[in-house]
């Protein structure tokens, strides 16, 4: 499961990386400081992805948790949220620290 972890976390920074170098590219392009937002990522990985997000939320009988939350959690930075995941993932999967003070056994 650490594996999983670590793996998934490598790969989220890695992401996250390449995310802001494109970030920062587009933000030269067109002198203006802008992110891609997660809603406009999925948009473009998935057609239709936000309003079907938007109707299994609905359907399953969620409709008050779309409005405050998920709409807040599209419109973060898709790279820097990636980023920040990766490292909670690497921080949670990191092997388990060696005890110090303990005499080695001869």
């Amino acid at each position: 499961m650490k594996f999983v972890a670590r793996s998934l976390g490598l790969l989220l920074i890695a992401a996250g990386f390449i995310g802001l170098v494109i970030d920062g590219t587009w933000c030269i392009v067109n002198n203006d400081v802008s992110f891609a937002t997660i809603g406009k990522v999925i948009g473009v990985l998935v057609p239709g992805g936000v309003a079907g997000l938007e109707g299994a939320v609905a359907q399953r009988g969620y409709p008050w948790l779309w409005d405050p939350i998920v709409t807040s959690f599209l419109q973060m930075p898709a790279s820097l949220t990636g980023f920040v995941i990766g490292v909670l993932l690497m921080w949670i999967g990191q092997k388990p620290l060696e005890p110090i003070g303990y005499l080695a056994e001869r």
